[in-house]
C-alpha cells in the first residue's frame, strides 16, 4: 500500500494527509506541490509497526522517522490514513456480510410467501378461508379496552400499595394536549388560568433520544461535513497568532480577518451585516480522564447533566456511526440541544448539529460540533455553529488537560437586554470560558460523588453509607436541575407562560408537576448590585445571614445540621439547615447547594420533608421525592461604566458601573448580575385554575427578596468575609 504524502510545508489546508486532495489544476499550485512516494521497504515496515500499535505516540514516530527517513508528520499522517483505510475495508465486509444476509431472507420470505398462497387447511383439504378485517379490528378494539379497564385496576391497586400514582406512565397512552390560556372571570376569585395541561407532565424535556431518519445519500454528506470541521478546529486548536489574539490574560479571541484568509467560506454565510459572529478559545485542567469525558459528551443525558447550567434542552436525533472497538473512536451523531443564560432577560440558542469524536493519538482525543441545517428542529433559534468543540488530552493521576473553542454566529430576534449587552457582545455569556469553567467544577464534583462519605456531619445519625451520600448528592443535582430551566426562557418545557417580563421584570410560568402533584409557578427575575459577585455569594449562602432576605422564614435563624463537600471550594457544598427554634413536631428542612467559580455561582434551595431526607440518606430512590427549587444565579456584569437605574424590583437597566474588574478571582471588584428564581405550588387538584392572585403574590415575593438583599448588603459589612 502507498500514499502520496506532502514532502514539505506547514501540511497546509488543516492538516490534510495525502493523495486524497484535489486542486483546481492550475499550473501554479502544481509547481507549488511535491510529492513523495514511499518505498516498498518502508511501506513493509510502517504495516509491520501498524500491526503491533495503530497509534504510536510522539517517541514511536521519531524512531519510526528515524529509522526509515521520514519526516514524524509523514509518519503522522501515514498511519491516519491507514487507520482510515482499515475501518473502510471493515465497513465494506460488514456491508458484504449483511447483503449476503438480507439476499437470504430474501429468498427465504419469497419461498414463505408461495407457500402461503399454496396453504391448504388440514381439516377439509381445501384453502384457507380468510377473516373478515372488519371483525378483526372490533376484536383488537375490544381487546384494547379489556387491557384498559385492567390497567385502571392496577393503577388503583399500585396507588394503594406505593403510596405513590403511576398517571405519568398512563399519560403515555394518549396524545400530549395543552389548552389555551382561558382569562375568563369567576365568580368572586377574579381572573383565572385555566391549565388543561397533561398530568405528570415534567416541566423538562433535559435529554431525550429521537429516531430521525438519515437517507444513504445524506449519511456520505454528514461524514464529509464531519471531517472537515474536524481538520478546521484541529487547526483552530493548535494555532495561536494570527488566528487568535489574548485578551484579560487567559482568554483567546478569533481574529477574523486571518480566521477568513484561512478558511475562505465557499457560502455567503457571514456576508449579512446583522449577523454577529462571537469566537473564543480556552484550556484548563481538569479531574477526569479522556476516556469518560468524551463517553459523558456523546450521551445527549450525561452532556445535560454535566452542564446543567447552559444546556437547557439536549437530544440525540440519529446516530450515524456509533464508533469502532467497543469505544466513541469514529463516531457520528446528529443532536439537536438548547443552551442557556440563567437568566429570563437572554435568549436562547438552538442548534442543529453534527458531533463528531475522534482519537488524535493515544490519550488525545478530539470532540467537534457543526451545524446541521434542519430547521424543523430550530425554530426559535437563528444561530450556526461554525466547527467548535474541545481536545482532550491525558495526564497523569486521572487529569486531563483541555482546550475549547466556540464559534457561533447570531442573528437575535430581538436585541439583548442592556443588563447581558457586554456579556453576550464580548462572547462571555455562551463562551469557551463558561464551557471549561463549569466542566472543571462538575468534574470535581463527579470526584467527590465517588470519595467517602466520612465527612459528613450528622443529621438524626451520620450518613450511613457512600450510597447515602451519592443519593443526597443525585436529588441536590436534579433540585439544581429544576431551577436551571425554571429561570431561562428555554422552548424545551412544557411550561405556559404566564407573565412575560411585566412592568416590574418578573417573568413568570406555570406547569402541571407529578412531584409534587399539582401546580406549580415559577417565577424569575435579573438585578443589578454594585457588590463584587463573591460577597454576594458569601451573603446569601451564609446561615447566619440568611434571616436578612429569607423572606419565608419569618427572619428566623437557621443552622447547617449536614454538609457534604463536593469541591475544592470551600464554597462548594450541599447543606441541610433547619430553623433553630423550630419545634419538634416540625419536620420540614430546607436543603441547600452552593457551587462557584469564576464564570459564576449558584446558591439553590428547597424545603424537604425530613422523612423524604432519610430516604436519601438511606441511598434509596429519590426520583419521587418533591422538590420546589428556588435560589439565586450570580455572574460578573461584564460592563465597566454604569449608573443603576431601577424598574421596581426586577430587571435594572445600568449606564455607568464602577470600572473596577468584574468578576470571582479577579480582586473580587466589579458589579453582579443576580437571578432570583421561585417555585410555588398554587394548587394540588387536577382540575385547578390559577388565580391572578397567585401571579400578583409571587411578584411580591421577588420585589421583597430583592428589596432585602440589597438592604442587607448594605448594612452587613461583613459580607465581604468569605463564609
Amino acid at each position: 500500500m502507498s500514499f502520496v504524502v506532502g514532502g514539505s510545508g506547514n501540511g497546509g489546508g488543516g492538516g490534510d494527509g495525502g493523495g486524497s486532495q484535489r486542486h483546481d489544476g492550475s499550473e501554479t499550485n502544481k509547481k507549488k506541490k511535491r510529492y513523495h512516494r514511499h518505498t516498498a521497504q518502508q511501506i513493509q515496515r510502517l504495516e509491520s509497526s501498524f500491526r503491533e500499535c495503530p497509534h504510536p505516540d510522539d517517541k514511536q514516530r521519531n524512531l519510526l522517522s528515524k529509522e526509515l527517513g521520514l519526516a514524524p508528520r509523514q509518519i503522522k499522517f501515514w498511519f491516519q490514513n491507514r487507520r482510515t483505510q482499515l475501518k473502510a475495508q471493515h465497513e465494506r465486509a460488514d456491508n458484504s456480510a449483511l447483503k449476503a444476509e438480507n439476499d437470504k431472507i430474501r429468498c427465504e420470505n419469497i419461498a414463505i410467501r408461495e407457500a402461503i398462497k399454496h396453504a391448504i387447511c388440514p381439516n377439509c383439504g381445501g384453502p384457507p378461508v380468510s377473516e373478515d378485517p372488519y371483525l378483526d379490528e372490533q376484536k383488537l378494539r375490544m381487546e384494547n379496552a379489556h387491557l384498559r379497564e385492567e390497567l385502571e385496576r392496577m393503577s388503583t391497586v399500585a396507588s394503594k400499595y406505593m403510596g405513590r400514582p403511576i398517571s405519568s406512565h398512563l399519560s403515555t397512552l394518549h396524545p400530549m394536549h395543552i389548552s389555551p390560556l382561558d382569562l375568563s372571570m369567576t365568580s368572586l376569585t377574579g381572573p383565572s388560568l385555566d391549565f388543561d395541561l397533561l398530568p405528570g407532565s415534567s416541566m423538562s424535556l433535559h435529554s431525550q433520544s429521537s429516531n430521525f431518519a438519515i437517507s444513504d445519500m445524506d449519511k456520505p454528506i454528514m461524514n464529509d461535513i464531519a471531517m472537515t470541521a474536524m481538520e478546521e478546529l484541529l487547526r483552530l486548536l493548535h494555532t495561536n497568532e494570527p488566528l487568535w489574539t489574548r485578551t484579560d490574560g487567559c482568554r483567546d479571541i478569533l481574529n477574523l480577518g486571518s480566521y477568513e484568509n484561512v478558511f475562505p467560506r465557499s457560502s455567503n454565510r457571514g456576508k449579512n451585516h446583522t449577523l454577529r459572529i462571537e469566537a473564543s478559545r480556552s484550556s484548563g485542567i481538569v479531574f477526569m480522564n479522556a476516556m469518560s469525558l468524551v463517553d459523558m459528551f456523546m450521551d445527549c443525558a450525561k452532556w445535560a447533566e454535566l452542564f446543567p447550567s447552559i444546556v437547557a434542552a439536549s437530544k440525540t436525533l440519529a446516530v450515524i456511526s456509533s464508533g469502532m472497538g467497543g469505544t466513541h473512536e469514529g463516531a457520528l451523531h446528529l443532536m439537536y440541544e438548547e443552551l442557556e443564560v440563567l437568566s429570563p432577560l437572554v435568549a436562547t440558542r438552538e442548534f442543529c448539529e453534527l458531533r463528531y469524536s475522534q482519537q488524535i493519538e493515544q490519550g488525545s482525543w478530539i470532540v467537534v460540533n457543526a451545524s446541521y441545517h434542519l430547521p424543523q428542529f430550530v425554530s426559535h433559534s437563528n444561530s450556526y455553529r461554525f466547527p467548535s468543540g474541545c481536545l482532550i488530552q491525558d495526564m497523569p493521576n486521572g487529569y486531563s488537560k483541555i482546550t475549547w473553542v466556540e464559534h457561533t454566529e447570531t442573528e437575535e430576534k430581538e436585541p439583548v437586554h442592556e443588563l447581558y449587552r457586554e456579556m453576550v457582545h464580548k462572547g462571555i455569556a455562551f463562551g469557551a470560558e463558561r464551557w471549561v469553567t463549569t466542566l472543571q467544577r462538575m468534574c470535581e464534583r463527579y470526584a467527590s460523588l465517588l470519595a467517602p462519605a466520612a465527612s459528613s456531619r450528622e443529621l438524626g445519625g451520620v450518613i450511613p453509607s457512600p450510597e447515602g451520600k451519592r443519593s443526597m448528592m443525585r436529588l441536590a443535582h436534579r433540585m439544581v436541575s429544576n431551577y436551571c430551566v425554571s429561570v431561562s426562557r428555554s422552548n424545551n418545557t412544557r411550561s405556559t407562560v404566564v407573565a412575560e417580563l411585566n412592568e416590574v421584570g418578573v417573568r413568570v410560568t406555570a406547569h402541571k408537576s407529578p412531584e409534587p402533584n399539582g401546580t406549580i409557578l415559577s417565577a424569575a427575575t435579573t438585578f443589578w448590585l454594585p457588590n463584587s459577585p463573591q460577597n454576594v455569594f458569601n451573603f446569601l449562602k451564609d446561615e447566619r445571614t440568611r434571616p436578612q432576605w429569607d423572606v419565608l422564614s419569618n427572619s428566623n435563624a437557621v443552622q447547617e445540621v449536614a454538609h457534604i463537600a463536593n469541591g475544592s471550594h470551600p464554597g462548594c457544598c450541599i447543606s441541610v439547615l433547619r430553623a433553630s427554634n423550630a419545634s419538634q413536631s416540625n419536620n420540614m428542612l430546607i436543603l441547600q447547594e452552593s457551587s462557584i467559580d469564576s464564570s459564576g455561582a449558584l446558591v439553590v434551595y428547597s424545603p424537604v420533608d425530613l422523612s423524604a431526607l432519610n430516604i436519601a440518606m438511606s441511598g434509596d430512590n429519590t426520583s419521587y421525592i418533591p422538590l420546589l427549587s428556588s435560589g439565586f444565579a450570580i455572574s460578573p456584569d461584564g460592563n465597566h461604566n454604569s449608573l443603576t437605574v431601577e424598574h421596581g424590583g426586577g430587571a435594572s437597566t445600568s449606564s455607568g458601573r464602577s470600572s473596577s474588574s468584574s468578576g470571582f478571582g479577579r480582586g473580587g471588584g466589579g458589579g453582579s448580575l443576580i437571578t432570583v428564581g421561585f417555585q410555588i405550588m398554587v394548587s394540588n387538584l387536577p382540575s385547578a385554575k390559577l388565580n391572578m392572585e397567585s401571579v400578583e403574590t409571587v411578584n411580591n415575593l421577588i420585589r421583597t427578596t430583592v428589596h432585602q438583599i440589597k438592604t442587607g448588603l448594605n448594612n452587613c459589612p461583613s459580607a465581604s468575609t468569605t463564609a
